[in-house]
């Protein structure tokens, strides 16, 4: 049988979700190519799947990804009827060395010059203050530090509430930006990442948010 040597065009690379940008993509923002709607951020230390061995695991590395669409994860830019790619001549670079047969040229640039939002978000943004704020006040390393302590026991009481902080305060940040630059949903993803109780799990409790009133409800051992 004779080996792929060309892109069929299935369209199964870009359905299975967007590019990893790399600071080769910095370029592709003053080009009008990508922009902040364009973007969902993965902060570092929150769980994200890697391809590579298909697994979840923390990411260590801050990551923008070309977002899906509505909420999936197929890339904004592919073109399902023409199984196509509606910025094929200006793509990212994980797109230009992606080939399905051969994954050796996409291992070379894995952890290496990832892009983030503080390459893109000006100096003199005011939301670049509360992207640092969310950073120090609610980071991925103090959750899964609290997350690896957590045993379902009464003694972990305290563990919890000051998890329950940590998930209230990122809501509070990301809320009062939100009301106060009327950023739209894609745009908070970008700026904020996931909301952080999306993003955690235990099997030990569960969480809820009722309105404006967030909740981490213990689950018997």
């Amino acid at each position: 049988m004779q080996k792929q040597q060309e892109c069929k065009r299935c369209g199964t690379c870009c359905k299975k979700g967007g590019p990893i940008l790399h600071k080769d993509d910095l370029l592709l923002v003053p080009k009008g190519i990508l922009s902040i709607n364009h973007l969902v951020t993965i902060r570092q230390g929150e769980l994200a799947f890697n391809p590579f061995n298909n697994r979840l695991e923390h990411s260590k590395h801050e990551l923008l990804k070309i977002a899906g669409k509505a909420g999936g994860w197929e890339c904004i830019f592919y073109d399902s009827a023409k199984s196509s790619c509606t910025i094929h001549q200006n793509r990212p670079l994980e797109c230009r060395l992606l080939k399905c047969w051969d994954i050796h040229d996409i291992e070379q640039i894995n952890g290496k010059e990832y892009l983030n939002r503080a390459d893109i978000v000006e100096k003199n943004d005011p939301l670049r203050e509360y992207m640092e704020l969310a950073e120090e006040k609610c980071s991925y390393f103090e959750i899964n530090s609290f997350l690896q302590k957590i045993r379902g026991q009464k003694q972990d009481q305290s563990i919890l509430e000051q998890l329950t902080a940590i998930l209230e305060q990122d809501l509070g940040i990301r809320n009062k930006a939100v009301y106060f630059y009327k950023l739209s949903l894609q745009s908070e993803l970008f700026y904020f990442g996931r909301p952080m109780f999306q993003t955690v799990y235990s099997p030990h409790f569960q969480i809820k948010l009722e309105g404006t009133t967030l909740q981490v409800i213990r689950v018997a051992p």
